[in-house]
C-alpha cells in the first residue's frame, strides 16, 4: 500500500512538473535552478542547467524517484521490530550488510559519531 501510495505522489508531482516546464519554461527554470543551489549543482561551470535542468520530470527521473523512496521503506526502523538489514561500506571499500556484523549471540552496538 505505502509503494502505491508513493507511486501516485511521484507521478502526480511528475505529470505536474512536466506540465508547469511546458506551459512556463522560464518560471521552471528558476525554480529548478533555486533548487540547485542547496545542493551547490550551479556552481560548476561546466555542468550548466542544459545538461541537467530538462532532465527534471522526465521518465527517468520518475523511475529514479521511484526506486530511492522505495527502497527507503526497507530502511525504517520500528521499536519492537528487527533492525533493517541496511548495506554499509567497510573502511576497505568492501559492500556488506549491518547484520553481517553479528557474532553468535552477542549484542551489536553500532556507534555513530565524526572524527577529523
Amino acid at each position: 500500500l505505502q509503494k502505491i501510495l508513493i507511486l501516485l505522489q511521484v507521478t502526480l508531482s511528475v505529470v505536474i512538473g512536466k506540465t508547469l516546464m511546458i506551459l512556463f519554461p522560464d518560471a521552471m527554470k528558476r525554480y529548478i535552478l533555486k533548487m540547485g543551489e542547496k545542493s551547490r549543482m550551479n556552481q560548476n561551470p561546466k555542468f550548466s542547467y542544459e545538461n541537467w535542468g530538462p532532465t527534471f520530470f522526465s521518465f527517468k527521473y520518475l523511475q529514479f524517484v521511484l526506486k530511492v523512496k522505495w527502497k527507503r521503506l526497507e530502511d525504517e526502523a520500528y521499536e519492537g521490530h528487527p533492525a533493517p538489514n541496511t548495506p554499509v561500506v567497510t573502511l576497505g571499500g568492501e559492500v556488506c550488510h549491518v547484520l553481517d556484523f553479528m557474532n553468535d549471540n552477542r549484542p551489536l552496538i553500532l556507534n555513530f559519531g565524526s572524527c577529523t
